[in-house]
């Protein structure tokens, strides 16, 4: 009997997409639901019954279990298959910069996509929205310098020579507001290796059929 498949709810180019990545390399099974909360009360009126929060992304384990967060489902997922090689072990040093990192990347950056939504929801003219829009789009990239300037030198991937569930995140996350060509300057290490990460020979049709490399798609946003 097939094993039964994880149930991923995101929308392409979400929160979902490095989850779904990690999943593909990992060999699960994934069913894909696609929600887009942020596209109007509809959406997010059809993700209630299962995630009050309204948010995605949220994986439901093959046991009916329900998880949500990014960096959660990333961390957890690179534990529960450690033969995929997507995370350090726990002895090694690796390790502990691995965590710092993704709750960096969790924490100080991903976080301010809600709450830049939130407070331009609130914006009273497009003039206030404007504004809170560049003030993200700053915080964004002076988190990508801080965190580019401490990332170890000298291997392929942001913790050496392997490729982890780190990798995937930041990848996904460089590819929003203020989009690549501010991450590149801002973070000139990192930017080798997402390059490297677009190019995995293994991702290439999830790139495709889930986040697009459409025409002059590194663009630079605020």
């Amino acid at each position: 009997m097939a094993p039964l498949p994880f149930v991923l709810y995101g929308a392409p180019g979400s929160g979902a997409t490095p989850v779904h990545a990690a999943l593909i390399l990992i060999g699960a099974p994934v069913k894909v639901m696609d929600f887009a909360p942020w596209q109007g009360d509809i959406e997010r009126t059809r993700l209630a019954s299962a995630r009050p929060m309204r948010q995605v992304p949220m994986l439901v384990h093959p046991s009916g279990e329900i998880m949500a967060e990014s960096a959660a489902m990333l961390i957890w997922l690179a534990d529960r298959y450690p033969d995929a090689g997507l995370a350090p072990r726990f002895d090694d040093p690796a390790r502990a910069p691995y965590l710092r990192w993704m709750s960096f990347v969790s924490s100080t950056i991903h976080s301010l996509y809600w709450m830049q939504d939130d407070a331009c929801g609130r914006a009273g003219t497009a003039q206030a929205k404007a504004i809170m829009l560049d003030q993200t789009a700053e915080k964004i990239a002076q988190r990508w310098r801080f965190m580019d300037a401490q990332v170890p030198r000298g291997g392929r991937y942001l913790l050496g020579e392997s490729l982890t569930v780190l990798d995937l995140y930041v990848t996904v996350v460089s590819r929003w507001e203020p989009r690549r060509l501010r991450f590149y300057r801002e973070a000139p290490r990192m930017a080798e290796v997402v390059r490297r990460v677009d190019t995995e020979p293994r991702l290439l049709a999830h790139w495709s059929a889930r986040y697009p490399f459409a025409a002059a798609w590194e663009s630079e946003g605020p």
